[in-house]
């Protein structure tokens, strides 16, 4: 069955974005618009009740008004650090994306084994990013200097390396043979943890394995992602396998949200509005590329030099850098870009969070 969205109902779907509000409680905060991005004229669409595009492109065009409609004065603007702009789809479109993960799909990768193979697309990105657009993923200017472009650069260079099909990084074309899974292969592990039993209870023969676009597991995991963004996680997780704009909504809100309280998200330690403690600066710790590994994957990568896995994750995104156009020198020098000599916020882990 088909729906026909008119423009009266799409913007209540709109003000529905208001729950994204309490997205990592007191963490993320919302921005002042830089720009005065000018919405076209929203056309009357027809989706499909199967559609991972339930907002689509309606919601790039006016959602920025809805959740921000009053600009900051001249003065107020002049004072304020850091700001948003507007939708990722201004700085980031779909031939890019393809490029990136050009065999995403494709009947050249080798393993015959592999399902939904380009589940993962271009517009579930765009969809599901809209509703951060608000707290800055991929929207940020500090003091003018706009980070928008870099960080989804970032952000898609730890999905693909997270969910790649396998292969080790030496060319281009390796580099573009990604996103090929949606959740963890043969797993026989329910990843319940009892000592939550009265927070977040695992739900009978349910298992609580990796799944998303940058993969979370365990119940707690699940039970907080659920929570921010009010979906019933925990006694559904097979959610995120069957939604693509799910799944990328999932891996933005980890990288959007501290693992622990004190402590920044992967997105605060990139665009530079985390400020460093003198434990900080002691353990080596400072802003960019490199610490979004140390918040997203501690001692399992950081902390043990130029190792392969902290190389593979940098070399996507140097690569998606030069694919958006964007110097290589943007990325900082090698003690910013890496975490070969940092102390992991959290050290000792087992299992990345």
């Amino acid at each position: 069955m088909e729906f026909k969205w008119s423009v009266p109902l799409i913007i209540l779907v709109l003000v529905n974005c208001d729950l994204y509000s309490t997205i990592g409680g007191s963490t993320l905060k919302n921005c002042y618009l830089c720009n005065t991005y000018e919405p076209s004229e929203p056309e009357s669409r027809s989706y499909s009740s199967e559609s991972s595009e339930l907002v689509g492109i309606l919601v790039l065009k006016i959602v920025h008004l809805t959740l921000n409609p009053n600009q900051p004065s001249q003065a107020t603007a002049a004072k304020i650090r850091s700001c948003c702009g507007g939708p990722v789809s201004d700085h980031f479109q779909s031939d890019q994306f393809e490029k990136m993960f050009s065999n995403r799909s494709s009947l050249e990768v080798e393993d015959h084994e592999i399902e939904n193979k380009g589940f993962l697309d271009y517009q579930s990105f765009i969809t599901a990013s809209a509703f951060y657009q608000p707290y800055g993923f991929g929207t940020t200017y500090i003091n003018q200097d706009f980070f928008g472009t870099k960080e989804v650069a970032a952000f898609l260079a730890h999905v693909a390396t997270k969910i790649s099909c396998g292969n080790k990084v030496v060319t281009r074309e390796q580099l573009s043979r990604d996103l090929c899974y949606n959740k963890e292969m043969n797993s026989d592990l329910s990843y319940c943890d009892e000592h939550y039993k009265n927070t977040y209870p695992c739900a009978p023969g349910v298992a609580y394995y990796d799944r998303g676009a940058l993969p979370i597991y365990w119940n707690y995991n699940y039970g907080e992602a659920g929570k921010d963004l009010k979906v019933d996680l925990l006694n559904h997780p097979e959610y995120i396998e069957q939604n693509a704009t799910l799944a990328f909504q999932v891996a933005i809100w980890r990288w959007m949200t501290p693992i622990k309280e004190h402590q920044p998200s992967a997105h605060e330690v990139f665009i530079g509005t985390w400020t460093p403690t003198k434990s900080d600066n002691l353990a080596k710790r400072v802003s960019g590329f490199g610490a979004t590994m140390n918040v997203l994957y501690g001692d399992l990568i950081c902390g043990h030099g130029d190792n392969e896995s902290m190389k593979n994750i940098i070399s996507h995104y140097l690569y998606y850098l030069d694919l958006m156009g964007i110097d290589r020198e943007e990325a900082g020098p090698h003690e910013v870009l890496s975490c070969a000599k940092q102390v992991a916020f959290n050290p000792s882990i087992s299992s990345s969070p």
